[in-house]
């Protein structure tokens, strides 16, 4: 079955963008059963965020700049930001939408294989040349031996891309590269030769890029001059006249598949929720899905502050829940 792949391959990729995402009940549906309430609530909906919204729209300006740029690497991305603020969400968002978008533009014909517009790879941990190609390779299936030199294997990634016709390589979990060390520079060098050698447009997500070896030292350099840098950064309470952490609680709230939830309840509890959260977009989902199913199995089929408060979330939210205590002064 397909959906036992992992996203990083072809055949997960593939079932995951071509999976109609979860949807809230509709007016007139038949009610659900708790057992597919507690299901919707599991996988849940991807609420659009204002770095979701940045991102499409650099991704798709800079595969049109890039388009026809064969001599060079083309113009790269890299969406960085703390933990939990969203970014593979961000990165996989982009990625079914530009997936569908190519395969609605050119249709497969019968008997064809299914088109592969987009690829996913994770950087694994400790990187080294090899591993990395290993796993651009793991993707689309591309067999390899171990009597193959790099060369052979990076040539045999580079070749079976162009031909397949990948336009945008998403690579998660750049953080873990480290250019100081010399497994690590080799990485980043063959990361640099594949951008130049494959026809694709390149988005990076990782871990606070700015603040690690990535951007140091001539390595660095050709990175930073490349990438345009997209934050994904905890969502402010207020911005200007606009608030967009209370607009992503509403948006989340209107998903909900409960019974006796009542509306505008917890766009109330906004400034609860951002303090308990830290504006961080994963770890306010998470609660508020902790919530929804914990309502669903004790039968109270809403959330209110009381639920919330139960809930023990990760320790990055946690941490930032705990009040800040002023260390005694000491006696001259």
């Amino acid at each position: 079955m397909t959906a036992s792949w992992p996203v990083t391959t072809w055949q997960g990729w593939h079932h995951f963008a071509t999976t109609a995402p979860p949807a809230p009940s509709q007016p007139g549906q038949e009610p659900r059963s708790p057992e597919e309430r507690l299901a919707y609530h599991s996988a849940f909906v991807t609420v659009r965020t204002p770095a979701i919204d940045t991102l499409a729209t650099s991704v798709r300006t800079l595969m049109i700049l890039g388009r026809h740029q064969t001599t060079t690497a083309r113009p790269s991305l890299i969406v960085t930001g703390p933990a939990a603020a969203g970014k593979t969400t961000a990165l996989l968002h982009v990625g079914r939408t530009c997936h569908l978008a190519h395969t609605h533009r050119t249709p497969t014909p019968p008997g064809h294989h299914p088109q592969v517009p987009v690829a996913y790879v994770l950087v694994p941990p400790g990187a080294t040349a090899k591993t990395l190609t290993a796993e651009f390779a793991r993707y689309l299936g591309i067999p390899t031996t171990t009597r193959m030199t790099q060369a052979q294997i990076t040539d045999a990634v580079c070749h079976t891309y162009n031909t397949a016709g990948i336009q945008l390589v998403l690579i998660d979990e750049i953080h873990r590269l480290n250019p100081r060390t010399t497994t690590g520079a080799q990485a980043a060098d063959l990361l640099k030769d594949l951008t130049e050698r494959i026809h694709a447009t390149f988005v990076y997500a990782g871990i606070d890029v700015t603040a690690t070896p990535l951007f140091s030292g001539v390595r660095g350099a050709q990175l930073a001059g490349r990438a345009t840098l997209i934050t994904c950064g905890p969502l402010p309470a207020r911005h200007g006249n606009r608030h967009p952490f209370t607009d992503v609680i509403t948006d989340l709230e209107n998903a909900l598949d409960l019974q006796h939830h009542r509306p505008g309840t917890l766009p109330r509890h906004h400034a609860y929720l951002h303090q308990r959260t830290a504006g961080r977009i994963g770890s306010l989902t998470r609660l508020i899905r902790q919530a929804a199913i914990t309502a669903i199995c004790d039968g109270t089929e809403r959330i209110t502050k009381k639920t919330l408060e139960a809930i023990q979330l990760d320790h990055l939210a946690e941490e930032a829940k705990r009040p800040r205590t002023r260390r005694p002064s000491t006696p001259a």
